[in-house]
């Protein structure tokens, strides 16, 4: 039962997080962890297989093992984000959720700036 239950909230907080490159509303990276972390519990197969990924090699792979993430790498992280929020914000239909989104791209590009080391 305690494997079962590892590995379900593995399958969904993956799913989350691939939902989570496409709508950036969404973190990414805090669900693929999850992911690594639920697989890590309940099946070692299913934790290679995700460390062996392209997704979890970029999104996940340096922070997961280091903690830091390269200067480099967060250059291609924030355009990324800007990319995929600037047009959420141009297609949110209210105000109030175009200023909601602009502030959670300020967060995003202080915690990944300010609060992550850097590599």
């Amino acid at each position: 039962m305690h494997r079962l239950f590892f590995l379900t909230g593995g399958f969904i907080s993956l799913t989350v997080g691939l939902i989570g490159i496409i709508l950036p509303i969404i973190p990414t990276t805090p669900f693929l962890l999850l992911s690594g972390f639920c697989f890590a519990k309940s099946s070692t197969r299913f934790e290679t297989w995700l460390r062996k990924t392209k997704v979890y090699q970029f999104y996940v792979a340096d922070y997961a093992e280091t903690k830091s993430i390269s200067a480099s790498r967060k250059k291609k992280i924030i355009w990324q984000i800007y990319l995929l929020m600037g047009i959420s914000i141009w297609l949110a239909p209210l105000i109030w959720i175009k200023i909601g989104l602009f502030l959670l791209t300020l967060f995003i590009t202080y915690y990944l700036f300010k609060v992550i080391p850097n590599k």
